[in-house]
């Protein structure tokens, strides 16, 4: 009788602990054929601390070597990539603490929030005024590392390079797996810092609203966060729950039991 009684007081709390599964909202849900969208603006990649830049300079000069002098050597060996032994990789400038690189030929320039485009403004400056080093310079600029970090309910957390200067958060999440069966896709989260102060910003992966987002395009060093759906926060508390209530029970089931051995 005392076993009915708690059995019928423990059932409550397993049937709590089963509760259906929900549906969760998947990737572009009211996206229809008709949609249409505006024109796309891909933002302009502005330069960090920590970021290594390729300069590469050219002129109209015959003298091979009047260019050669402003721009890195060639690091020999093989990157893994498809060419052989003899293949060699562009140094790059590392942009310092405060925000500088130290060209080997033209000294220290500040570059931390200029675009490549603007940097190649201020370095062909340098080639030509006030004295003209090189006539008629072309200047290129590259971005060498740039990379995002994905945490979180992601099938492959951790740091993604991608080598265009373009990732939208769908490429990224794709790149890395996609978001698992626990994670939210309308509130996925991106931490950016800009101009040395840090924002946060939140997309919605299953609105077509997101291509207009200024995050749906990421830029270097960005941080994404996918959290857990609230169905899975409820999961792991009802878990916990049952798991207390179970281990109670096998305490009852042991005290009642060693109770009918020695208590007669």
């Amino acid at each position: 009788m005392k076993f009915l009684r708690l059995l019928i007081l423990v059932t409550p709390f397993y049937l709590f602990s089963c509760k259906s599964v929900q549906r969760l909202p998947y990737y572009l849900e009211d996206v229809t054929d008709s949609t249409t969208f505006n024109a796309i603006k891909v933002p302009e990649l502005k330069i960090q601390k920590n970021d290594q830049l390729s300069i590469q300079v050219f002129s109209i000069s015959t003298d091979p070597k009047a260019d050669e002098i402003y721009n890195q050597p060639m690091s020999g060996g093989n990157n893994g990539g498809g060419g052989g032994a003899g293949q060699s990789t562009l140094q790059g400038y590392l942009v310092d603490l405060n925000g500088n690189i130290k060209h080997h030929r033209l000294g220290i320039i500040h570059v931390e929030g200029l675009t490549k485009e603007e940097l190649e403004d201020a370095v062909k400056k340098r080639l030509t005024v006030p004295v003209e080093l090189l006539v008629d310079p072309t200047v290129v600029v590259r971005f060498l590392n740039l990379r995002v970090t994905l945490l979180g309910q992601i099938n492959s957390q951790g740091a993604l390079n991608f080598p265009g200067e373009r990732l939208s958060i769908i490429e990224a999440i794709g790149l890395a797996g996609g978001i698992s069966d626990f994670g939210t896709r309308n509130n996925v989260r991106i931490i950016r810092e800009i101009d040395g102060k840090r924002e946060t910003g939140t997309i919605d992966l299953t609105s077509k609203s997101l291509f207009d987002s200024p995050y749906y395009y990421l830029a270097q060093n960005d941080l994404v966060f996918v959290g857990e759906t609230d169905q899975r926060i409820g999961d792991i508390e009802r878990q916990r729950i049952t798991q207390q209530i179970a281990f109670a029970f096998t305490i009852v089931t042991v005290v009642a039991t060693l109770a009918n051995i020695f208590i007669k």
